[in-house]
């Protein structure tokens, strides 16, 4: 039987470490040193965009345009298909001596289903590369973080980075100016 406060014999397990800044342009050139020693899991948290940080922590391109314009094809061709079924196969009326397929007819509906498609695409595509939703996250645990909802700025260097070491990575990231360095618990 185990007790809920019975002590683990691994410790807690870490997440990584943060450190704090008070200022963006240097939180941003610390992002940029850290991504140029190797570092390739950290991420930056900030009160507002910051213009340059995603770059410097290695986010170059998202898929999102790809993917909504995949889902905006998807959608018309649906439409058009269906629209084409409907008026060749299940219903075919002539009228006016037209052909059964009249397609400037089909261009609304056709429209409106790519549309409808494109933004399904981006917002499933947007909570599937954002992990989302995601009720929690081990950098809540970091002392003070409620400070990147108002003025303060965070650099995570993830324990998962292969570079990572403990002892080093905190050394390296006090030699960037942080603030407070701590190590961030699961």
């Amino acid at each position: 039987m185990h007790s809920e406060h019975e002590h683990n014999d691994e410790g807690p397990k870490v997440f990584g470490i943060m450190a704090e800044f008070d200022d963006p342009d240097v939180v941003v050139k610390a992002a940029q040193r850290a991504y140029d020693q190797g570092y390739r899991k950290l991420d930056a948290y900030s009160p507002f965009p910051v213009h340059g940080l995603a770059e410097a922590v290695g986010y170059r391109k998202n898929i999102v345009a790809p993917l909504v314009l995949c889902g905006g094809l998807t959608g018309a061709m649906t439409g058009f298909v269906m629209q084409y079924i409907a008026c060749t196969w299940h219903y075919p009326y002539l009228i006016g001596g037209r052909p059964f397929l009249s397609w400037p007819m089909f261009v609304p509906i056709t429209f409106e289903m790519g549309i409808l498609f494109a933004a399904f695409s981006a917002v499933i595509g947007m909570f599937a590369m954002n992990g989302l939703p995601m009720p929690y996250h081990p950098v809540f645990n970091a002392k003070g973080f409620e400070g990147a909802t108002r003025d303060k700025f965070y650099l995570c260097i993830e324990a998962r980075d292969d570079k990572y070491d403990e002892t080093e990575t905190t050394s390296f990231l006090k030699s960037l100016g942080a603030q407070n360095v701590s190590v961030v618990e699961q």
